[in-house]
């Protein structure tokens, strides 16, 4: 019996292990669970008895993968990423993705029936105290985002058609790393082949040319904060509207009137900042200016005075 239970246990920690990388070899997997290569053969044979899609990879080394079979296994998740999941489906149900709404509630209604009572009061909580702001942004397609974060997982080259902000589409050859949401939006870090340096690419913007390949090695990522380095890297670019203006205020003081990935403040003196955006519309350009409750001056572009124009007498017409 106990041989049995030690069996069992170890089956679901190969299984956790198998689930946390793409490959493994039989000599890693041996050495993690403090067992022969023979015994991790015969472990993989169980595992196989029991529906588990476990490949074998060929090569001198050899090795083992859990692939993609003819069902879905059941997936072992910890605390932290079963709460995850959990509320990204949530998030998810509510429209954040389109074409995934009724999915994810199939998805989450599953999963929370399984959830142990003290993760559940975890979602629950964060559920309770997040308001969802809903966008009329462009939206990604849930397939697409699938796509590329299987080539970022699984370091494989990926081809796709690329739009610009005027429509535009060119061919790319990427080596993609990352997916990195911001705002309402979802960007691709991606090494540009032809380019030769990295680029960041809008999501909703991508039509992926399938199938992924060849493999590639991971390049080391052009900075530590990923997060900050796309933020910067956007601001104005490829937008439709590039927004540059200058403020009669000090940098300090509208610092955090807006959210750090809608634009970047320069100062000029203690007096004076110029801010830097970009936006599809010029409503969204007249709101961010609004939120910054500064007088200012627009430097770029001409279309934004106007509207600014049009807004200023009907905001007048309104006050008589």
């Amino acid at each position: 019996m106990t041989h049995m239970l030690e069996t069992s246990a170890r089956l679901l920690k190969v299984l956790s292990l198998l689930q946390l990388h793409r490959d493994w070899s039989g000599a890693d997997l041996a050495e993690r669970l403090g067992v022969s290569v023979r015994t991790v053969r015969r472990d993989m044979e169980k595992l196989r008895e029991l529906g588990y899609p476990v490949h074998a990879i060929p090569g001198t080394a050899g090795g083992y993968r859990l692939g993609a079979g003819a069902a879905l296994p059941p997936l072992l998740l910890d605390d932290e990423e079963a709460v995850a999941v959990a509320v990204g489906l949530r998030t998810a149900a509510q429209g954040a993705v389109t074409g995934i709404e009724e999915t994810s509630v199939r998805a989450l209604a599953k999963l929370e029936q399984v959830l142990p009572s003290r993760l559940r009061r975890r979602v629950n909580a964060l559920q309770a105290y997040t308001v969802p702001v809903p966008g009329s942004g462009p939206t990604v397609d849930a397939e697409v985002l699938t796509t590329l974060s299987a080539a970022c997982r699984d370091h494989e080259r990926l081809r796709f058609d690329y739009a610009d902000h005027a429509g535009a589409t060119t061919l790319r050859r990427t080596e993609p790393h990352r997916l990195v949401a911001m705002g309402h939006r979802w960007y691709l870090v991606a090494w540009d082949l032809d380019r030769d340096d990295w680029r960041t690419f809008r999501a909703d913007r991508i039509v992926p040319r399938t199938p992924a390949g060849p493999r590639f090695t991971p390049r080391e990522l052009p900075s530590a904060d990923l997060g900050d380095w796309v933020t910067r890297g956007t601001w104005g670019a490829g937008w439709r509207f590039e927004v540059r203006v200058r403020l009669h205020t000090s940098k300090d003081d509208v610092t955090g009137r807006v959210p750090a990935y809608i634009g970047e403040f320069e100062a000029v003196d203690e007096n004076t900042c110029l801010f830097t955006t970009g936006t599809e519309t010029l409503e969204t350009a007249a709101t961010y200016l609004g939120l910054l409750g500064a007088d200012f001056d627009v430097l770029q572009p001409q279309e934004l005075k106007e509207h600014l124009r049009t807004l200023a007498e009907r905001y007048l017409r309104a006050s008589e």
